[in-house]
């Protein structure tokens, strides 16, 4: 899926202006044509797709949120990995890209999302050992909260800018473009939290 999605993306981002979405070649990412509410299907779609994964890989709801976790980390990995592939972009782990589009569209250096998939890959990946009976316990309270609350930062400074000029409109906010100084410091604290929350966890298991 992961090489169809890139495949889908690299085709959409030349036809319309090049590879990179802040480059000097490219138009200004505009998504109210109606092509966009069907790239916004797609994702839909995906996530769709990768919650059947999710479904039928577990038995339980935190096996099932896990093997979700897992798969979409994978993806989302690899799927930057074929664009490098076919194109030769991201030339660097720092160039900024539209990463998604719901609710709000999200911007951010690929390092940023590659950071966050390896996490849900790890956490994705104790909840199946936990599935399979490998020891793991069940999840804490006080790990699961980290992890979520760190998770919800971490999209909040994806999508920092367009949230900053909701405020003006949805029209505004979907404007809004990569290329401005990312929120690190958001980032990285929610980050933070949600590695601690999984790391606690697993040593926990372990002891």
């Amino acid at each position: 899926m992961a090489y169809v999605e890139s495949a889908a993306v690299l085709y959409l981002r030349t036809i319309y202006g090049g590879i990179d979405p802040v480059g000097p070649r490219h138009t200004p990412f505009h998504p109210l044509p109606d092509f966009i509410w069907i790239e916004i299907g797609r994702e839909v779609a995906t996530l769709l797709m990768l919650a059947s994964v999710g479904f039928l890989a577990a038995r339980t709801l935190p096996g099932r949120l896990g093997a979700f976790a897992l798969a979409m980390g994978l993806w989302d990995i690899f799927y930057y990995v074929f664009l490098w592939l076919f194109a030769g972009w991201p030339a660097s782990l720092f160039d900024q890209d539209v990463l998604f589009l719901i609710p709000l569209p999200w911007w951010g250096p690929v390092v940023s999302p590659a950071l966050l998939a390896a996490l849900m890959v790890a956490t994705g990946a104790a909840a199946m050992a936990r599935e399979f009976g490998d020891g793991v316990p069940k999840l804490g309270r006080a790990d699961c909260i980290a992890i979520l609350a760190g998770a919800a930062l971490c999209l909040l400074a994806f999508m920092a800018g367009a949230v900053l000029t909701l405020p003006s409109g949805l029209d505004v906010a979907y404007d809004t473009r990569g290329g401005g100084p990312f929120p690190w410091p958001l980032f990285l604290l929610g980050l933070g939290i949600a590695s601690s929350g999984l790391v606690h966890a697993i040593t926990r298991a372990a002891r």
